[in-house]
């Protein structure tokens, strides 16, 4: 694949729900090695856009691309067997659980003892130690439950996983939304690892200081529709705080009351 070429292309794309149009033709393209962040206000669209690019919502109208190639998901598994994942707020963990466990949920390594079919704990305690401690996590042990991990070891757990199963586009809901300032900046950290690796993240924030950390440019959604894409230094924090608060529209009625708003 030509690195230079994005690795997901999304194209004039809408979701009507009845008669509620969610997206009203975005268009967004992702390369390969790059943080691209989308911003937007609550109701923005985010969501919708995001889960219509991992397989959880068809489009209505428009076109998705993927190394070049027109993809259509039927389900959420395509996306991910495509190399599309996405962590979300949720994170789809089990507390009790421990990070072992959850980080080969769904992908279990099994060995055989005669007919017999066991978890491989061994390769799996090996394993996960190691990618945490790739993405600067040193876990007291594998067996150490999530629930005691804080909410930036577990968006790391969450982040260290798809990576290790092939992603080559992650994207980020909201990562950093419920997170301190320490746990923000390890998880930021983490982002720009994980893109030192080739890897395309698409980082979902309403925050605009975050988005600025560690992005490599900005796409703008609004009611649905993208109000623009800029890269990193062609647009202020101010600038992209007035675009994700319709900014535009309040100049345009400044303009037309004369100034008095």
């Amino acid at each position: 694949m030509n690195p230079h070429a994005p690795i997901i292309q999304m194209k004039n794309i809408e979701k009507h729900f009845g008669s509620v149009i969610a997206l009203a033709g975005v268009s967004l393209e992702v390369f390969p090695g790059e943080c691209h962040c989308l911003l937007g206000d609550n109701g923005a669209g985010k969501s919708t856009f995001i889960k219509t690019m991992s397989g959880v919502h068809k489009p209505t109208k428009g076109e998705i691309l993927f190394e070049g190639k027109p993809l259509h998901f039927d389900r959420p598994r395509d996306a991910i067997n495509a190399g599309i994942a996405t962590v979300y707020q949720d994170l789809a963990m089990i507390p009790l659980m421990s990070v072992s466990r959850n980080f080969f949920m769904g992908n279990e390594p099994l060995r055989k003892v005669g007919p017999l079919k066991f978890f491989d704990h061994e390769h799996a305690n090996s394993v996960t130690m190691e990618e945490m401690r790739r993405m600067g996590i040193n876990l007291r042990g594998p067996d150490q439950a999530v629930g005691t991990l804080s909410g930036g070891e577990r968006q790391t757990v969450a982040i260290a996983r798809a990576v290790h199963f092939g992603a080559k586009v992650l994207i980020l809901d909201e990562p950093t939304s419920a997170l301190g300032v320490r746990q923000t900046a390890n998880v930021l950290s983490t982002i720009d690892k994980v893109r030192k690796q080739g890897i395309a993240v698409v980082f979902i924030t309403h925050n605009v200081r975050h988005a600025m950390a560690v992005a490599d440019r900005f796409t703008v959604l609004n009611r649905g529709k993208t109000l623009g894409t800029a890269q990193r230094g062609q647009i202020t924090p101010e600038e992209l705080q007035d675009l994700m608060a319709g900014g535009q529209e309040l100049v345009e009625l400044e303009g037309s009351l004369g100034g008095t708003v």
